[in-house]
């Protein structure tokens, strides 16, 4: 790869990287909503699965408009990792702002109040599970916002490695040899 097929690269990544980190953003607000509002859960949900198809669809614009509709395999899981690890670094860093200043506790509680009512306390007795919820609770009271943000970085960027691959293989596309 060229040093200027590799900034075009990276450009691209950039910029489908800050793409996915507003969707995982409003996916992450959704899920913090959704704790008390099922269809925000929901959507939630629905925008974490879209992820892949989301990256595949920008890999395709990447190819068909940077790339004039050729791209190798190396070159796709190049951007399906740089656009994963952009996404990531913004991510994280909204995460540890939200933990750092608005959360105040509001997810640890709203877990907790889960697992103390009636139904939560029975389901979890039944599993046997009080204690190590219990224990997780403790431990997520505890835990940093900046080790919040750290552990969403290091998975979402290594989603970009293990996603890379399919979405690799399946949007690369190579020239037509015409015989003359």
């Amino acid at each position: 790869m060229t040093a200027p097929e590799y900034i075009q690269l990276k450009a691209y990544a950039r910029q489908d990287g800050f793409f996915l980190a507003i969707l995982w953003i409003v996916s992450f607000a959704s899920y913090i909503i959704g704790l008390s509002n099922q269809l925000l859960a929901m959507a939630s949900l629905l925008m974490v699965v879209s992820t892949p198809f989301f990256v595949a669809n920008r890999l395709r614009k990447f190819r068909d408009e940077g790339r004039e509709g050729v791209i190798s395999f190396g070159r796709s899981y190049a951007y399906t990792i740089f656009v994963f690890f952009y996404g990531a670094i913004l991510l994280a860093v909204a995460q540890y702002l939200y933990f750092a200043y608005l959360d105040d506790g509001y997810l640890v509680n709203s877990f907790s109040k889960m697992m103390t009512s009636e139904e939560g306390r029975t389901m979890l007795e039944q599993y046997g599970m009080t204690k190590v919820i219990d224990e997780s609770l403790t431990e997520m009271a505890t835990t940093r916002p900046i080790d919040y943000a750290l552990n969403v970085l290091t998975i979402n960027i290594l989603l970009g490695f293990i996603f890379g691959v399919p979405i690799g293989l399946i949007m690369q596309k190579k020239r037509l040899k015409i015989d003359e």
